[in-house]
């Protein structure tokens, strides 16, 4: 079972390591943008201390980046 990490660990490795950056706030949560070619990807990280791994799963899956590949760069 993968390590828990917090909101902020997730958001310093998506920017990065991944080329997203930060796009705006609203509460606790964190929205990231990617352009890729013609298009942007936008994800959502909430600023948790302990992110549940089913939440992780829910903002790699809008960042459109696999699993595997997220926890290589931790």
């Amino acid at each position: 079972m993968p390590k828990i990490l917090s909101g902020k660990k997730v958001i310093k490795i998506l920017c990065k390591e991944f080329g997203f950056y930060f796009y705006s706030q609203k509460g606790s949560h964190i929205k990231l943008k990617k352009k890729l070619n013609k298009r942007e990807i936008v994800t959502i990280v909430p600023l948790h201390k302990d992110l549940a791994h089913g939440t992780l799963k829910g903002v790699l899956e809008l960042a459109e980046i696999d699993e595997k590949d997220f926890w290589k760069e931790v």
